[in-house]
């Protein structure tokens, strides 16, 4: 028979796994962080603070901003590239990571874009001159998109520095007010992290490994999304010849129960998951909590999207609408924004959920969590621009 795992259990698993039970104090232990989550999603909206700061203060709050570009551009402790996004990983992944430069570098040299883009300047060009000139950035490149500009357009330079960088052969060096530098990947990546190869069968069972370890439990698709870095045809054939996973029935928010399956050890997982910690905590929109909206939507009962590139008039919410978690419970959302000239915290929007009675003590936790995230900023004072629950 299945294991079967109650909603509560099944929502404290899952956030024991993203390092959100602990309460997020004590000793920063950065590297540690950013391995147990697998990778960080980099953007580049500051709203209040970026994404991937703000992901990393979640779990410890004692993180501030300029350590991950210390550990991108000095430490080499992490490298760049790409999972469902544009993300850190730690630099020991590097090895497991060769297969998705090769599958990514094809790809994007296929595109109609890429092609038009070597016609205009050459690749050989490009890696001459960081060769030579160190790392640079595409404002270093005067190529221009011609005719009209789509959203997505980029200029021939750039499109060719972005396959060399999905390929591989360029690396990120570090960042200067988020612009990226590239850089020979010999000159980024230490050389036993870039001499390592493994087989892909390697590669493929280490990703869906440690996608499972970092989900808890999942399905295939889960499974073939936590990274980016394998097809659903892969993780299905890898599926047929592992033994050691376990199948169980999972608990939905509404009571339902579905096949999953889960790590080897999910019994021990079970016997030993802690309750979360009640702290209150303002979660990014991009955080891997609330990535997959629809295990959000299953576990919590949560209905979230992000609208940002929703137009203004189709939004049901706001523009960067934050969750609100609390112990095992999204009991909110608010859209808040950095005004940095000002000094201050804006909340311009706050909806507490259909059923969460917003008690005065309940008030106090918010508060005190806005005023540690104001601390993070730089910032002096919090605004309340709508009026509070």
């Amino acid at each position: 028979m299945a294991l079967r795992i109650g909603n509560r259990d099944a929502r404290w698993l899952w956030l024991q796994a993203q390092g959100l039970s602990e309460t997020p104090t004590g000793p920063l232990d950065l590297p540690e962080t950013i391995r147990r989550l697998g990778f960080v999603q980099l953007d580049t909206i500051q709203n209040v603070t970026r994404a991937h700061h703000h992901i990393l203060w979640s779990r410890n709050q004692n993180y501030r901003e300029p350590m991950l570009d210390k550990m991108l551009g000095e430490d080499r402790a992490v490298f760049e590239h790409f999972t469902h996004d544009a993300s850190v990983l730690p630099m020991e992944f590097y090895p497991m990571w060769q297969r998705q430069f090769r599958r990514l570098g094809e790809k994007v040299a296929g595109h109609i874009s890429f092609q038009k883009a070597v016609k205009e300047i050459d690749r050989e060009q490009i890696l001459s001159r960081i060769a030579q000139e160190g790392p640079l950035s595409t404002h270093a490149f005067d190529t221009r998109v011609e005719g009209k500009k789509q959203m997505w357009d980029r200029p021939p330079h750039k499109r060719v520095l972005d396959q060399l960088w999905y390929a591989g052969e360029l690396a990120t060096s570090h960042r200067e007010n988020f612009a990226k530098y590239y850089d020979l990947a010999e000159r980024v990546i230490p050389s036993h992290h870039r001499e390592t190869t493994h087989a892909d069968s390697t590669q493929i069972d280490w990703l869906c490994r440690n996608a499972l370890d970092r989900l808890a439990f999942g399905s295939l698709g889960d499974i073939q999304r936590f990274w980016g870095a394998v097809d659903a045809k892969e993780v299905k054939f890898w599926l047929q010849g592992v033994g050691d996973l376990v199948v169980v029935k999972l608990q939905s928010h509404d009571g339902t129960w579905r096949d999953a399956l889960a790590a080897p050890d999910i019994e021990a997982r079970l016997a030993s998951v802690p309750a979360p910690t009640g702290r209150l905590r303002i979660i990014n929109p991009f955080d891997p909590i609330v990535r997959d909206r629809n295990r959000l939507l299953a576990l919590f009962g949560f209905a979230y999207r992000n609208e940002m590139f929703v137009p203004a008039a189709q939004r049901q919410w706001g523009y960067y609408v934050y969750p609100i978690l609390e112990g095992d419970r999204f009991v909110g959302r608010m859209e808040i924004k950095a005004d940095r000239l000002e000094s201050r915290l804006r909340v311009t929007q706050f909806w507490p959920e259909p059923g969460v009675s917003w008690s005065a003590a309940r008030q106090a936790r918010l508060a005190a969590e806005l005023t540690r995230l104001a601390r993070l900023i730089g910032v002096v004072n919090v605004l309340w621009e709508c009026r509070p629950a």
